[in-house]
């Protein structure tokens, strides 16, 4: 399995150290996260990368098992094979294999956009799919961040500041599109 760090180290129960399994404890996760946030500090898209050893006397046999890559939606939450399940396969107690970073700068024309729209007086908002380390440092490339130390959850996280201060202080904020998803629901159910 591979995708966002946050998404696939949640499904890991153990990490692979030099061709071994061990278990995942929480010094191996915070390693982990650490990198993570290291490489998406440096603008780095990073992905994480998982497996699973398949029992061959269930997902070998012949026919060839199906595997359903459509309605999964269904069962995503069933941790533990169910038979019942047509096509199930695993997405809990993966492994850990590592994280691998890309480089994808933004174009070069950009930066440049982004101050023609400042000058105009447009106010300008980044919306991506990447992790929020990794929204920042490519907002600071750009200038949508001027300063990527004054960005709110830098200031809460790394420099330990109230958040009534750093809300007052900051410039600029990145948001995860989860917490959005949250506050939304949360309004809808007012």
């Amino acid at each position: 399995m591979k995708g966002a760090p946050e998404r696939i180290i949640n499904r890991c129960t153990k990490i692979l150290v030099n061709g071994e399994e061990y278990d995942m404890t929480d010094e191996a996760r915070q390693d982990v996260d650490q990198a993570n946030s290291a490489l998406g500090g440096l603008g780095e898209r990073v992905l994480a990368l998982a497996m699973y050893k398949l029992d061959p006397n269930i997902f070998t046999k012949s026919p060839a098992y199906p595997f359903d890559v459509e309605s999964w939606k269904g069962w995503k939450d069933v941790k533990e094979r169910d038979p019942n399940i047509t096509g199930w396969f695993p997405m809990f107690n993966l492994t850990l294999v590592g994280l691998v970073s890309l480089n994808d700068p933004p174009r070069p024309s950009t930066a440049h956009a982004v101050a023609k729209c400042r000058k105009a007086g447009i106010k300008v908002i980044m919306v991506t799919g990447d992790q929020p380390a990794t929204a920042a440092a490519i907002a600071h490339k750009v200038n949508i961040i001027s300063d990527p130390e004054l960005e709110y959850n830098y200031m809460v996280k790394t420099l330990k500041m109230e958040e009534r201060e750093a809300w007052e202080k900051s410039e600029a904020i990145v948001i995860h599109g989860d917490y959005l998803a949250e506050k939304h629901h949360e309004q809808e159910a007012l």
